[in-house]
C-alpha cells in the first residue's frame, strides 16, 4: 500500500465532506444577506443552525490531517495564506455569532447589525475558499527550499479571484437548493425562482475558468486527457450539473441537492487528479513543487494516522448522518428557535 497516495485521497475526502456541507451553509447566509421577511430570515437561520458547527468539524479535521501527513505542506500554505486565513476565521467567528446574538434584543437595528454579520460571515469565507484553491492550482511562488516568496496581494490574482466569485456562485446555488428543502409557500416560490438564475451563472463561469486555466495552469492538463480517472470524473460532474435544474423542475429537491453535492465532489476529484502528484505546485519552477512524496510525514506516521483515520472518520459519519436524519423535514419556528 503506498501510504502517500492513500492519505492524498483520504485529504480529499475530507475537503469534499467540508465543501458538500458547510457549502450550503455559507449560500444559505448569502441568500440571507438579501432576505427581507423577518420571518424568513428566521427560518434561514434555523435551517443550518442544527447542523453547521458539526459540518465544519470536517473542516478542523482536514486541517489535522493536512498538519499530520503533509507537515511542510502544512506549514507552508499556512504562512503563504496566513492572512488570508486570518481574515478567513474572522468571518466564521462573525458568522457563528450573529447567529447567537441576533434574537438577545428585540431591536430592528440590532437584528438589522446581525444579519449582515450573518450573510458577510458567509459571503466572504465562499469567496476566499475559492480564491485559496485558485492559487493551488495556478500555483505558488516558491524556492528550491519549498519557502513561500510571494505576499498577501500575490494571491490576488485574476485567476484566483475567478475561481473565488466561481466558489461563490457554487455555495450559493447549493445552498438555495437546500433552502429549497427546508422551506414551503411563498419562501420556497422565492428561492425555486432564483435556482435557475444561479445554475446559469454556475455553468458559466465554471466554462469560463475552465478556459482560463488551459492558459493560467496549463501544467494541470498534461497527459489528463489519457487518464481514466479523469473521464470518469468528467461524466459524472456532467451529468450531475445538467441535472440540478432538472430535478428542480420536477420538484424533486432531494435529488436536486445529490446532484449539487455530486458536482462538488466531482470538480474537486477533477482538480485532485490534474494536480497529482502535486499538492502545492511551484509558480517560480515546478521542480520546487511539494508533492505527496517530498512533502509527507514518515511512513510510522502515515500508518499511525490511517489507523486512527479508519475509526475517527466512521464516527464522524455516523453523527452526521444521525443528526441530518433527526432535524430532516422542513422548519418549523418554536419558542426555542433563532
Amino acid at each position: 500500500m503506498d501510504l502517500n497516495i492513500t492519505w492524498f485521497i483520504l485529504y480529499g475526502v475530507l475537503i469534499t465532506g467540508y465543501a458538500i456541507l458547510d457549502g450550503f451553509d455559507l449560500g444559505v447566509g448569502v441568500i440571507h444577506l438579501f432576505t427581507k421577511n423577518e420571518t424568513e430570515k428566521r427560518i434561514n437561520i434555523n435551517s443550518i443552525a442544527p447542523v453547521w458547527d458539526g459540518n465544519e468539524v470536517w473542516l478542523l479535521t482536514a486541517g489535522g490531517a493536512l498538519f499530520a501527513a503533509f507537515p511542510i505542506v502544512y506549514a507552508t500554505v499556512f504562512s503563504a495564506f496566513y492572512m488570508a486565513l486570518m481574515l478567513l476565521l474572522l468571518f466564521l467567528i462573525m458568522r457563528a455569532v450573529s447567529m447567537e446574538f441576533r434574537g438577545k434584543i428585540e431591536s430592528s437595528r440590532w437584528k438589522k447589525i446581525w444579519d449582515i454579520s450573518f450573510g458577510l460571515g458567509s459571503l466572504f469565507p465562499a469567496i476566499l475558499f475559492g480564491v485559496a484553491v485558485g492559487n493551488i492550482l495556478r500555483g505558488i511562488p516558491l524556492n528550491a527550499k519549498g519557502i513561500f516568496t510571494g505576499n498577501f496581494f500575490t494571491l490576488l490574482n485574476p485567476y484566483s479571484i475567478l475561481i473565488g466569485i466561481l466558489s461563490l456562485v457554487m455555495f450559493t446555488l447549493h445552498g438555495s437548493i437546500y433552502l429549497a428543502m427546508k422551506t414551503e409557500n411563498d419562501h420556497q416560490k422565492k428561492i425555486l425562482n432564483i435556482i435557475p438564475k444561479l445554475w446559469i451563472a454556475f455553468v458559466s463561469i465554471f466554462f469560463l475558468a475552465t478556459i482560463y486555466s488551459f492558459f493560467e495552469a496549463g501544467f494541470l492538463f498534461e497527459g489528463i486527457l489519457g487518464n481514466p480517472l479523469f473521464w470518469i470524473a468528467f461524466i459524472i460532474l456532467f451529468i450531475a450539473i445538467m441535472s440540478i435544474p432538472i430535478m428542480v423542475k420536477s420538484k424533486r429537491l432531494g435529488w436536486a441537492f445529490l446532484s449539487s453535492a455530486v458536482s462538488i465532489s466531482g470538480m474537486i476529484s477533477i482538480a485532485a487528479i490534474s494536480l497529482f502528484p502535486r499538492l502545492v505546485p511551484s509558480l517560480t519552477d515546478l521542480s520546487y513543487s511539494l508533492t505527496i512524496y517530498n512533502s509527507s510525514s514518515t511512513h510510522r506516521t502515515l500508518f499511525t494516522m490511517l489507523i486512527i483515520a479508519l475509526i475517527g472518520v466512521p464516527i464522524v459519519l455516523i453523527y452526521t448522518i444521525f443528526i441530518y436524519r433527526k432535524f430532516k423535514g422542513k422548519v418549523e419556528l418554536n419558542e426555542y428557535s433563532y
